[in-house]
């Protein structure tokens, strides 16, 4: 079969409910991914942040093959062998007390919503179904309900009502928005992510975590960082809230703990807030299986024994130095922003129309991916296991299809 029959079977059987790049990926390993012809691509996505540690990483397909011929499931009606062993490494890797092991992002973020409820009501004493969740506009925490009521997408949201009670949005990156919100005594929570990636790696301004954090402190708040996408090594420190050295009441992880080999998230908090719920209050029969468990000790023993953080955060410098040189040549290209291997550039439409799909799209045939956000904004997240040469084919990738799409005449470089 060909690229175009695997597209075409795809339109055919699935639900329309993305619009991919026109590549068909077949194997991958390391940076570097190849299709059904067998052409070969470095991917500068990471199937968004889950893949860290690259493709097909050696140590984290060995702990899945190994652990899938003893046990893959027993549910949570049963005790087994390794949950055990995960939640005492999961917590001590972080230092909280417990932690509550979930499958996807937003199963994570879900916890997390209920979690603080539940904490509202049994702690802090806010009235029954009166307790309120400040979130971020600009956001994105998934697609469940909870999600989209807590959205102004509309790509995510319209179409969905009625939506959850309790949900506050306000300005991301604006303190005294959040000062103001603060002063309901019924906000049981502030959720954000440290920095917004759906949204186009939006960095607030430096000071702006801790800030929020103290106010949450001050207001008996609990302070939640959804580190689904920025957590474990991709912004150049193990969490971005490293940054500021902020610790959240509840750290909301996935992606890239299980090294994109399979769903794994996980919900950390110290006991006042974990143990608000009890036995049959919520739950996930996948959540917690033995095959996730080995997988995500092994995916996080790579960070560390391959510096991942030190990489992003070099080669992050490297990389937004180098683009800062194209964005400084080229009209196209109006900035770019990030934080260690997060990146994103913004894209000026040409007076032909062509727009960052396009880019994205002359980027494949060159042999490189990437996928437009928001319409005018191109995310950059490579694996983090990648090297300089590779930033700088990378690099020179960027810049020579960017002068195709200049109306301007700019030499080409080899």
């Amino acid at each position: 079969m060909t690229s175009k029959d695997y597209i075409e079977l795809e339109d055919k059987h699935g639900a329309h409910n993305y619009h991919p790049i026109e590549v068909v990926i077949d194997k991958g390993k390391g940076v570097w991914v190849w299709d059904v012809e067998g052409k070969k691509y470095l991917d500068f996505l990471s199937a968004y942040s889950a893949v860290n540690q690259g493709h097909c990483h050696p140590k984290i397909v060995n702990a899945l093959t190994e652990q899938a011929q003893k046990r893959t499931l027993t549910s949570r009606a049963f005790y087994n062998s390794v949950l055990g062993e995960y939640e005492k490494f999961i917590t001590e890797y972080f230092g909280y007390d417990k932690v509550l092991p979930m499958n996807t992002g937003v199963e994570g973020d879900e916890t997390a919503f209920k979690l603080a409820r539940k904490w509202a009501y049994s702690v802090k004493g806010i009235p029954e179904n009166k307790a309120k969740i400040i979130f971020c506009e600009g956001n994105f925490h998934g697609r469940t309900m909870m999600a989209v009521s807590a959205s102004n997408d509309p790509d995510c949201k319209e179409g969905y009502g009625p939506y959850l009670p309790g949900i506050e949005m306000i300005p991301f990156n604006n303190i005294p928005a959040l000062e103001k919100a603060l002063e309901d005594p019924n906000v049981a929570a502030f959720l954000v992510e440290p920095i917004q990636g759906e949204a186009g790696v939006v960095v607030p301004d430096e000071g702006y975590l801790k800030k929020a954090y103290d106010l949450c402190k001050r207001n008996n708040v609990l302070f939640i960082a959804d580190e689904v996408q920025t957590g474990l090594c991709r912004t150049g420190k193990m969490l971005a809230c490293d940054y500021e050295n902020v610790r959240p009441d509840i750290l909301i992880l996935g992606k890239a703990l299980s090294g994109g080999v399979i769903p794994v998230s996980a919900v950390l908090a110290n006991d006042k807030i974990m143990l608000t719920i009890k036995p049959g209050q919520h739950g996930s029969t996948f959540g917690g299986n033995p095959l996730a468990g080995k997988v995500a000790i092994a995916a996080l023993k790579v960070l560390k024994e391959e510096n991942l953080a030190e990489n992003a955060e070099w080669l992050g410098n490297y990389f937004r130095e180098g683009m800062q040189k194209i964005v400084e040549e080229l009209n196209i290209v109006t900035l770019v922003r990030g934080k260690g291997l997060l990146n994103a550039i913004v894209i000026k439409p040409t007076q032909t129309g062509k727009t960052a799909w396009d880019v994205c799209v002359e980027f494949k045939e060159n042999g490189l991916l990437a996928k437009p956000t928001h319409g005018d904004i191109i995310r950059f997240a490579p694996p983090l296991v990648i090297t300089k040469d590779e930033i700088d084919w990378a690099l020179n990738t960027i810049r020579n299809v960017l002068i195709k799409f200049e109306e301007r005449n700019i030499p080409v470089k080899a």
